[in-house]
């Protein structure tokens, strides 16, 4: 099965995948900015974007999956927020330089082989001055998920994060933090129980 049907097939039910709640350290992060122009990644079902939108932020979201994009658009208009959802690979998508204020990357895991170079191409989206957020699965999360398949994260060990790979891809931010954390998830049914994931707080230089 190819990405894009995995994720719709995820998406297809009626319930939230990770549940309708923003990401904890996205909400924590964000807490401290001033609302700007904010682009989510493989934002899903749009709970990020949604809280981000609720926060007063410009969002501009994409995924490959259509299936995650009506959840997405659906959420919004419960909570009476617009988002702009693009359907869209990373390897296609297309955005000004330069135009955001701001960049989180939520659980958006990209294969090995790809990942710099999808890094480097969102980081240009990103003004000077603007902040990157990311959470994401460290290579340690293996163990978890072997005891708990509810743990979540990419089966395929080259998709998860270590801080200095990660350093190296966002090579011209200043890193505010940078953490590896063991934390509890409670994210929907796909994010439930101990994970082991790299928490990432920069600036664009």
């Amino acid at each position: 099965m190819n990405q894009q049907n995995f994720w719709n097939q995820r998406y297809a039910d009626e319930h939230y995948a990770y549940g309708t709640l923003p990401n904890d350290y996205l909400k924590e992060k964000s807490a401290d900015l001033r609302p700007g122009k904010i682009l989510l990644p493989a934002e899903g079902e749009g709970r990020n974007a949604v809280f981000m939108a609720k926060m007063g932020w410009e969002v501009e979201a994409f995924d490959q999956s259509t299936a995650g994009k009506n959840k997405a658009l659906l959420l919004a208009e419960q909570y009476d927020v617009k988002i702009s959802y693009t359907i869209s690979h990373v390897e296609n998508i297309r955005y000004p330089e330069n135009s955001f204020d701001a960049l989180a990357l939520i659980f958006a895991h990209f294969p090995g082989e790809n990942r710099r170079s999808y890094h480097r191409k969102l980081s240009r989206f990103l003004k000077p001055g603007g902040h990157l957020i990311i959470e994401g699965f460290s290579k340690e999360h293996t163990t978890f998920q072997k005891f708990n398949p509810k743990a979540g994260g990419p089966r395929d060990a080259t998709m998860l994060y270590n801080i200095e790979e990660l350093k190296k891809d966002f090579n011209d931010f200043e890193f505010i933090e940078a953490t590896e954390e063991k934390v509890v998830l409670a994210e929907g049914e796909f994010h439930q129980g101990e994970a082991s994931v790299i928490r990432i707080f920069a600036i664009k230089k």
